[in-house]
């Protein structure tokens, strides 16, 4: 009798047995059809020196005060940063990526919703409902009201269980996107610190240009003196005393020039400081011989650590690593469990009877992706494509603080060399402007000779001025380009900001999240 019940048993389970067998590969199956990726190209090596330059210190290391030594910028330049709308703004995306992670951080918790709720219902007696209820006690003679009042009290819980880690990661996706803001807004530090030094310096330059222009004004006036004096001595034509004349009128039509030009750089200057246009202190004097604290490249290799541009590129594309992750978890299955506890009954005064009022219940469902998968094949490819962009944004924003430093670094060195060059032109020309005034003035050579020797030295001046400007203005952004400028800076934030996983702040480069996904095998690649 028990052999024939243990048989009628197997039979019975049987059928259960393959129904659960088809549920499972009907649930793995769409698992094992996700599409390919495709795999970016390597990117070429960093160089292990800057054209054979290379050096044990690093300039981007030295602070604002330091490597600038000068108090009157470090002023400007730390009212900016403190001022300026533009890092406001960035301030604001902060904490915008800040609420970001708090958001994807909540979704990987259970949800928990409480509730209350009254109602009233009177079903028909000539209906199956009605006539049941009519026969129902829920004490001996005692029958439910009609109508029948129903008051509940109750909590619901909703969890998606992130079996697949796609919650986390979405999550830790936000976290590095939240650091790459953060380094943003640094790489805009850095800029706005050289931007300010750099237009401090011009203004320094249009001083002296400013001061070239007063001492040749000063030279052509003497000269037309001389003209005059020299005409009424019937030893010259009017023609000298005109061409003197019209050099002194373009002159001063170029002073005015600069003087627009010196109002544009100090408005440049107050804009970036969030201020309103007004006068912005400098010291002119010694701009030519102006000696900037000098530059200490490094080696190729730190500028990944110090420069804020590729470390955000760096964030961005360990992030588009774990979008593919989270666009793949979803051709898995996904486990989502429901639930509700709380009070039901049809009078108040037996809501918190217990256990008799109590209601509860748990659901679960394991669902997965079977037909019509093209929307998340798209996202999964989508997301591909994005973190192949990524990479390749890593790999253009080395290549460009690479090159910027070479051509930085060699514009201050041929920059300083030929300002020592043209300072021995100016000494010669200097000269031949006083030897050419003292033959004016004993009539001995002509007016033009004067003119153009005037000319020249202006010129020269000139070209001096701006070749030193350039030079200074290849120092500070060199400075910049090496990662300088972003220390010491003022307090970003007015809100704490989310603790981020340490594993998510030094990104191992080994992790397989911030490189292209190796292809998926041949034996689980989609077959439509």
């Amino acid at each position: 009798m028990s052999h024939f019940l243990n048989g009628h048993d197997r039979k019975r389970r049987q059928p259960n047995t393959v129904l659960a067998w088809l549920c499972i590969v009907l649930l793995v199956l769409p698992s094992c059809r996700i599409p390919c990726l495709r795999e970016a190209e390597p990117g070429p090596d960093l160089p292990d020196t800057f054209n054979g330059r290379i050096s044990a210190e690093n300039s981007s290391q030295v602070s604002i005060p330091e490597f600038f030594n000068d108090p009157v910028l470090t002023c400007l330049i730390e009212e900016a940063l403190v001022g300026n709308q533009q890092l406001k703004i960035l301030a604001e995306d902060i904490q915008i990526a800040n609420n970001e992670i708090l958001a994807r951080k909540g979704a990987y918790f259970p949800f928990f919703n409480i509730g209350a709720g009254a109602g009233v219902m009177k079903p028909s007696v000539y209906t199956p409902q009605g006539a049941v209820e009519d026969q129902l006690q829920y004490l001996p003679g005692q029958h439910f009201p009609r109508p029948l009042p129903n008051f509940l009290i109750a909590t619901d819980l909703t969890w998606q269980v992130d079996i697949w880690r796609q919650l986390r990661n979405a999550r830790d996706a936000a976290a590095l996107r939240y650091l790459g803001t953060a380094e943003g807004r640094n790489y805009v530090v850095t800029r706005l610190v050289a931007d300010v030094a750099e237009n401090y310096y011009t203004l320094m330059a249009l001083d002296k240009k400013l001061e070239n222009l007063d001492s040749i004004i000063q030279l052509q006036e003497k000269s037309l003196d001389i003209a005059k004096a020299l005409k009424e001595a019937a030893r010259v034509t009017e023609l000298p005393v005109q061409r003197f004349i019209a050099e002194l009128r373009k002159n001063h039509s170029e002073k005015l020039i600069i003087q627009q030009e010196i109002i544009e750089a100090e408005n440049r200057i107050n804009f970036a400081l969030g201020r309103y246009p007004m006068p912005v202190e400098r010291h002119s004097d010694r701009f030519i011989e102006l000696h900037m604290s000098p530059l200490n490249v490094g080696v190729p290799v730190q500028l990944l650590s110090n420069r804020p541009d590729i470390r955000q590129a760096e964030r961005d594309l360990a992030a588009a690593g774990l979008d593919v992750k989270v666009a793949r978890a979803r051709f898995y299955p996904t486990l989502n469990i429901t639930g509700t506890v709380g009070f039901e009954a049809f009078n108040p005064k037996y809501l918190f009877f217990t256990p008799e009022s109590i209601v509860g219940g748990v659901a679960g469902s394991l669902v997965a992706p079977l037909i019509n998968r093209a929307a998340i094949k798209a996202d999964y490819m989508s997301a591909n494509a994005r973190q192949i962009q990524a990479l390749v944004n890593y790999q253009r924003t080395t290549l460009d603080a690479f090159t910027e430093v070479i051509n930085r670094v060699s514009k201050v060195e041929n920059y300083g060399k030929s300002i020592e060059i043209k300072k021995q032109q100016l000494e010669a020309l200097e000269e031949s402007v006083d030897v050419a005034g003292r033959l004016f003035q004993n009539a001995r050579t002509e007016y033009l000779d004067v003119l153009y020797a005037q000319r020249d030295l202006m010129d020269a001046r000139m070209v001096l001025i701006e070749t030193k400007r350039q030079q200074v203005s290849a120092v500070v952004n060199t400075y910049q380009a090496l990662g300088g400028g972003g220390g010491g800076l003022p307090p970003v934030f007015d809100f704490a900001p989310v603790a981020v996983p340490p594993s998510l702040i030094e990104l191992d480069p080994e992790d397989e999240s911030i490189v292209p996904p190796e292809p998926v095998p041949d034996d689980a690649k989609a077959g439509d």
